[in-house]
């Protein structure tokens, strides 16, 4: 990738990372990535915005040929996909300081051994002077690490966020141009990584409140020249009230559950609720984890596996809880052959939701009339609770 102007004396490089599919071991990447670093030329001083993950290094050492001085490399977050490349840029630049926050330098020396008196920890609001240009750090922490911060360049107006507002997005395009499919994939983001964080995002959405942006330059994905676009959605992701859907993760393994599941959609959406059905042994987890963003309620489906949950199930379950979404109710349901403790160990695995739990249906054996006649009460119950709070679609 050549380098982009963003505006005269600020460039966007970095690399894009299109065939990568996994991050962390852990995230699906359907449309690969990208680790957006950023040249800014002050009338004195040279700044490199973070750099790029490691097998990526020999890109962004091309980008550097041609460049003789880089004064300060800044470092907003110290996991490797950001910060990797650093020693190398260090090697080329001796003389370049490392700024981080307080948190971020203690990491950058123990997970890149960078020697301590090349990292200088910045504070909130501190500023650097570049000549005709001026620096803000802005500290924004556990978006999505604690010490995470981003940057302000003051005369541009131009807000650097690291993985704050970023979307694990391969394109060549500098700037959105596909907002659908940019919306996407930040919800993914914002899904899989930022929303446990949701109640400390709200203070970080709130601090924005007090800056002029015109543009958002993420870590990740491409820049936004109109920043209403992703700030709106993330208004909405972060403080809007959960919207009129009931997710439903499920395992079936001789098809009782399958048919409880399948029955419980169509009622629910047969009372105007709609429903997201996933397969746990087929879905692409962020996809799961993108329904949960507005869900107002998550049914988890699953058979009953030496009298506890099924594995696949106590999975999500594990997942949901992790991922701490805004829903406000829940329940399960499935089926069991002689013994079950399904519904007590799954309420134990999702502890960090608050949630009002519905009555749950589990059947012995395949469902029979009378387990029939509780999916239709679960779904007029939560259909009634979903009305009782006005949620949208």
């Amino acid at each position: 990738m050549k380098a982009m102007q963003i505006k005269p004396s600020i460039f966007k490089i970095g690399a894009v990372d299109w065939d990568r599919r996994l991050f962390d071991s852990l995230v699906p990447l359907p449309d690969g990535t990208s680790y957006n670093a950023y040249l800014i030329f002050g009338s004195e001083k040279t700044v490199l915005i973070d750099s790029v993950d490691p097998a990526k290094t020999e890109i962004l050492m091309t980008q550097l040929k041609d460049v003789s001085r880089i004064d300060y490399i800044v470092s907003h977050h110290a996991e490797q996909d950001h910060s990797g490349s650093i020693p190398m840029v260090l090697d080329k630049y001796p003389s370049a300081k490392v700024l981080a926050s307080d948190k971020g330098k203690g990491m950058l020396i123990d997970h890149l051994l960078i020697p301590e008196d090349k990292v200088i920890a910045v504070k909130d609001g501190e500023t650097i002077n570049l000549g005709d240009k001026t620096l803000e750090f802005v500290y924004t922490p556990w978006v999505h690490w604690p010490e995470t911060m981003s940057s302000y360049l003051r005369e541009d107006n131009i807000f650097f966020t690291c993985d704050f507002f970023g979307s694990h997005l391969a394109t060549s395009d500098l700037y959105v141009t596909d907002e659908g499919k940019v919306y996407e994939a930040a919800k993914r983001y914002y899904a899989e990584i930022m929303m446990p964080f949701r109640l400390i995002i709200q203070k970080n959405m709130e601090r924005l409140r007090n800056y002029k942006i015109d543009i958002i330059a993420p870590s990740h994905g491409p820049v936004y020249d109109k920043p209403a676009f992703i700030i709106d959605a993330y208004n909405d992701w972060v403080f809007g009230q959960p919207k009129n859907i009931a997710v439903i993760p499920y395992v079936s393994m001789h098809g009782s559950t399958k048919v409880m599941v399948e029955y419980l959609v169509s009622a629910l959406a047969g009372k105007g609720v709609r429903v997201e059905q996933y397969d746990i042994t087929a879905t692409d987890v962020g996809k799961l984890a993108i329904s949960l963003v507005d869900a107002a309620t998550v049914i988890i489906g699953t058979p009953t596996f030496q009298v506890g949950p099924h594995p696949a199930a106590v999975y999500v379950a594990h997942l949901a809880n992790l991922l701490r979404p805004k829903v406000k109710f829940a329940s399960i349901i499935g089926s069991f052959g002689w013994n079950s403790s399904v519904v007590e160990k799954i309420t134990a695995l999702i502890s960090n939701l608050k949630v009002e739990f519905v009555e749950p249906v589990i059947c012995k054996g395949y469902p029979k009339p009378a387990d029939f006649e509780a999916l239709d009460m679960l779904a007029q119950t939560i259909a009634d609770k979903h009305a009782e709070l006005n949620l949208g679609n």
